[in-house]
């Protein structure tokens, strides 16, 4: 199928990227999406429905691992294995399945969201308020060795966290706000939150973002139906529409990582998409960026 890119050309609309579905799944809440190397796969998770997914796209094989609760996040580890960001804390799953906590925080009411690895190998992992309260969720930063720097104590929805290539500039997203922001941490403190960009009412709330090889934020928009690229300097030069109403993350994969897959959901729609929930992917739409292990 076609998706609908806008690339604001003079005539109006055109006729945009290839869109597939990568994995049709009816997962509740899709995230997370992360391209692991080292297996050849795409890791991303089912936050409602607890579970974990991997996806091998040259063979198709795929598995689907259930885990004890809610996790917002999973991605992989230098010494093999995952990270993960689960409702009650950060958990450690090793390559032969065995589970450690490296951070264990349980509140009630609160869930682990979306993550994302620093260049410094470190963990930033968001967590948010089942009922979305302002301020109820937290935003951290998980060393290797499971030492915790609060980053932002004070959040609604926690989501897309990523960095510019050269990893000088930090963009983070609190749903609720409708804007990506740029942060700015010295010796593991934040000390600078400005405005990137503002999303406008009428085209969803800003949820994960992925930045590729030429420094461009691309951010998928809940209850917008669509994805868009963003310039460094914050201009809309790509927006992408998409079979669902609710694409949640976005992440480039494959081999040469010029495919961009995204997660999606179902929750909360009294009449889903045929595809909600379905992990899609168009294929060579830019340019990805290598990720970053874990070190722990």
């Amino acid at each position: 199928m076609k998706a609908v890119d806008e690339n604001a050309s003079a005539s109006g609309p055109d006729q945009g990227p290839e869109i597939e579905v990568a994995v049709r799944e009816y997962a509740e809440l899709g995230e997370g999406p992360t391209w692991d190397p080292a297996g050849a796969r795409l890791i991303w998770v089912d936050i409602l429905g607890s579970r974990l997914h991997t996806y091998e796209p040259d063979s198709g094989r795929r598995s689907v691992t259930a885990v004890g609760e809610h996790i917002g996040a999973a991605k992989p580890r230098a010494g093999g294995g995952l990270v993960a960001n689960l409702r009650d804390g950060i958990g450690l799953y090793d390559a032969d399945g065995a589970f450690s906590w490296l951070h264990h925080d349980p509140v009630p009411g609160r869930r682990g969201n979306d993550a994302a690895v620093a260049p410094d190998g470190s963990l930033w992992a968001g967590t948010m308020r089942y009922d979305e309260a302002p301020g109820g969720g937290h935003l951290i930063r998980v060393g290797p060795d499971g030492s915790v720097t609060p980053l932002i104590d004070e959040v609604a929805v926690s989501n897309g966290v990523g960095w510019s290539p050269d990893g000088a500039v930090t963009y983070y997203i609190d749903s609720p706000t409708r804007r990506v922001d740029i942060l700015r941490v010295e010796d593991g403190r934040l000390v600078e939150r400005r405005e990137f960009v503002t999303v406008e009412p009428d085209a969803g709330f800003p949820d994960g973002l992925t930045v590729d090889a030429e420094g461009c934020v691309w951010v998928a928009l809940w209850d917008g139906g669509q994805l868009r690229r963003y310039t460094p300097r914050g201009d809309l030069d790509r927006t992408v529409r998409l079979p669902v109403r609710r694409p949640t993350a976005c992440a480039f994969g494959g081999p040469e990582l010029r495919d961009l897959y995204v997660t999606t959901a179902r929750t909360g729609l009294a009449a889903p998409d045929p595809l909600a929930g379905a992990l899609l992917v168009l294929p060579d739409i830019g340019q990805g960026l290598p990720s970053t292990a874990f070190a722990g």
